[in-house]
């Protein structure tokens, strides 16, 4: 583990955003910086951390945390639905096939839980008990494992947006994907989420839940992109310590943004309005959080850089291009 000091160190040279020299169209999304080069995407995942749809703060080695874990994720998973991926050319960048999106993530919850407005556990609270088409039964408790996973599907807000939790008969009625491909990325997404269930267990942890996001690539055939099993996309508990906090009533130990989240909300911040200034020792403990997910997770040592990253970037990528 990569010690604190070092993270506070890495603070000033979190990587906010890039601007490479490179000829082709720039999108910038919530985390990641996309070029277009012919039927190529640039992604470069920055430090940035978004939470409640808005970006909050930087973290210190969170892009490179992301992009190695989802490079290791679908490693595991290629057996089981196609990826964008071409190559991974720095620790920060991954190289895909340009894909068409699918403008539906599909979230998979093994859990009840969540504070955000979309989250299962927000709406049970407030009386919901038909939860994006799924039934939900009377009498649960936050954090209780469901019998069995639940897909909640989500819209993918315009930049700046909000996402919207919907269920399947509403995304068919908007037309925004058929049928054919919704029930791919439904059955695909249900055996990626068991698949990942089944590594981080080996471990112990728990994948408590996540978001997949799909696209068609230049023959039609859903692809994944984007992310996968990562802390960003992901929420992921401590198993040997689940069963006794959950008696108790008591929160989960998380290795996941959620620590973010839940201190903005004790802010009393929910997304709108002004962001809290994060303070540095939040900051500090969530990139000790990110690059524990990672070690935790992949069984493999974290090893980063220390200080500015925009040229190692620019000549990894110069070299592979």
């Amino acid at each position: 583990m990569i010690p604190q000091e070092t993270l506070r160190f890495q603070l000033p040279h979190c990587i906010t955003g890039t601007d490479l020299p490179i000829e082709g169209e720039k999108y910038e999304g919530k985390v990641r910086d996309n070029y277009m080069i012919g039927d190529k995407r640039i992604i470069v995942v920055t430090d940035r951390l978004s939470a409640f749809d808005r970006i909050i703060t930087l973290i210190p080695f969170k892009g490179q945390v992301l992009n190695q874990m989802a490079k290791f994720w679908f490693e595991q998973t290629a057996d089981i639905c196609p990826n964008h991926v071409i190559e991974v050319p720095d620790p920060n960048v991954t190289v895909g096939r340009e894909c068409t999106p699918l403008p539906v993530e599909m979230v998979i919850r093994g859990y009840i839980t969540g504070v955000t407005t979309t989250s299962a556990w927000y709406n049970y609270e407030k009386g919901v008990r038909n939860f994006c088409g799924n039934e939900l039964p009377e009498g649960m408790k936050k954090n209780q494992k469901f019998d069995q996973p639940i897909i909640t599907p989500s819209t993918k807000a315009e930049h700046g947006g909000h996402d919207e939790s919907v269920s399947r008969e509403q995304i068919l009625e908007r037309g925004v994907v058929t049928e054919e491909q919704f029930d791919t990325m439904a059955e695909v997404s249900l055996k990626l989420y068991q698949r990942g269930v089944e590594i981080a267990a080996r471990q112990g942890i728990i994948l408590v839940d996540t978001k997949y996001e799909f696209g068609l690539d230049e023959d039609g055939v859903v692809t994944l992109i984007d992310e996968i099993h990562t802390p960003d996309s992901s929420r992921f508990w401590f198993a040997n310590e689940y069963e006794q906090r959950f008696a108790a009533g008591e929160e989960q130990k998380k290795i996941d943004k959620e620590y973010v989240r839940e201190w903005l909300a004790g802010q009393g911040f929910l997304g709108e309005g002004q962001i809290p200034e994060i303070p540095d020792d939040v900051r500090v403990e969530t990139a000790r959080r990110y690059i524990e997910a990672f070690e935790l997770i992949t069984g493999q040592t974290f090893e980063a850089e220390v200080g500015p990253a925009s040229d190692r970037i620019e000549n990894n990528l110069t070299a592979y291009l």
